[in-house]
């Protein structure tokens, strides 16, 4: 973000100062929070909920697809109402296999830890999930979406690898890669904005990994500096595909209003079908933000951002060259129709002259060399972790067994509701 005093004429007063800190706190905060949570915080301000431009937000908020949250949870389904997918595959993981280290991470239904295999002795990421908070917010169809989504996405370098899953009696989990690099957004927050090369190379792999997904008819809708992760050499990983939709064919559109208040497409707002090319107007907020420091139509005040997001013109500041405003203004074209991607996807962004410095071939195989080293000395070393999450004691019920857990009728029917989740690789992949 850069910033200019009136005139560039004398120094940074306080109360501006001031001000800007407060905006950089709140979008901070903002940012840390789901869009469905933080629409249900709009909704419990009676003060806020008076304003118009709010109840319009509340509105178009409502879901469309029968996966998204509803604004009033039922309870548990009966067994009549379950999801069957399918048989275990692997009954004989179990939370006891592992050491629980440190919380590296938490979302809406858990949290992300840090644990070593004790057999292997090898390092994981484990996200844990509470079975009767997704039930309670019928968000059962997103976490078998993420699975699904990751099973597919085990090849790709930029995105992040299931290992396997399993599930307890109450509890999901996924064991995925442990990437310690630290989040994007980390890295933004320290750093204000990146120098242009850089932000090409991150680009390039976002842009890389996102092509992947189209390919296999899967749009991600949820690309922001939070769920884009660096590994130990400075490679960009994509992680958290809970807001992915599955078998979006090239000219497919969805209509479910979901996403990170800062990086909803226009099309979404207005609550109309959309497509893939969603996942290009994220990429270049994204690129933006990287450049810039702040989102492109960023506000404190959400009405006026989503105002924005529909009506205010993209302003570039002139600190960047000729191709990268080009490539901004075609990704954040308002018209999906119009915008770079609309017609011959991701092959449109990787033959922008933007990009003309990368050689895919070398891109997809790492042979680039990061611009940046996370400089990890090992996975103990946590330094590029938020110390919010760091610091949590790691809670004594995240490595109990079913056994030990008393089952009552809601756990039944959450342990039902989960058929078919847990996951283990065929044995010739480990061959």
């Amino acid at each position: 973000m850069t910033v200019k005093t009136e005139a560039a004429r004398g120094a940074l007063t306080y109360s501006r100062m001031r001000g800007m800190v407060a905006i950089l706190i709140a979008f901070m905060k903002q940012r840390r929070m789901g869009l469905n949570d933080f629409i249900q915080k709009i909704a419990n301000n009676s003060y806020a909920c008076k304003h118009p431009e709010v109840q319009s937000i509340l509105k178009i908020s409502q879901p469309q697809e029968p996966e998204l949250m509803n604004a009033n949870p039922s309870p548990p389904p009966s067994p009549s109402q379950q999801i069957n997918l399918g048989p275990s595959s692997n009954p004989h993981a179990k939370p006891s296999d592992f050491h629980f280290l440190k919380v590296i991470g938490k979302g809406s239904f858990g949290k992300v830890l840090l644990a070593r295999h004790k057999a292997e002795e090898a390092f994981y990421a484990v996200k844990v999930l509470q079975k009767k908070a997704i039930l309670k917010k019928k968000e059962e169809k997103h976490i078998m979406s993420e699975r699904n989504v990751l099973l597919k996405n085990v090849k790709h370098p930029f995105l992040v690898g299931l290992h396997f899953s399993f599930q307890t009696a109450d509890k999901l989990y996924f064991v995925l890669d442990y990437i310690n690099g630290g989040e994007l957004f980390y890295h933004l927050q320290r750093e204000r904005c990146f120098l242009e090369p850089r932000a090409r190379f991150y680009a390039a792999e976002i842009a890389s990994a996102l092509g992947y997904l189209h390919s296999l008819n899967i749009v991600y809708r949820d690309l922001k500096p939070e769920n884009i992760l660096l590994d130990s050499q400075g490679h960009i990983v994509l992680t958290d595909f809970g807001l992915c939709k599955e078998n979006i064919e090239h000219n497919g559109t969805t209509s479910t209003f979901c996403g990170t208040p800062e990086y909803l497409a226009p099309e979404v707002l207005h609550k109309q079908p959309y497509d893939r090319t969603v996942d290009w107007w994220c990429l270049g907020a994204v690129l933006y933000e990287m450049l810039y420091g702040l989102p492109p139509f960023y506000s404190r005040n959400t009405a006026e951002m989503y105002d924005n997001i529909l009506n205010k013109p993209l302003q570039l500041k002139p600190n960047i060259t000729n191709s990268a405003r080009h490539l901004l203004e075609g990704l954040l074209q308002k018209d999906r129709t119009k915008r770079l991607g609309a017609k011959d996807d991701f092959m449109e962004i990787k033959n922008h002259v933007f990009f003309s410095l990368i050689n895919w071939d070398d891109l997809i195989n790492k042979k680039i060399t990061p611009p940046f080293n996370p400089n990890v000395s090992g996975p103990s070393d946590l330094r590029h972790f938020d110390p919010e999450f760091t610091e949590e004691p790691v809670p004594n019920s995240i490595g109990r067994s079913p056994d030990s857990i008393l089952i009552t009728a809601s756990v039944k029917e959450a342990a039902e509701a989960f058929l078919g989740f847990s996951y283990a690789p065929p044995m010739d992949s480990f061959l």
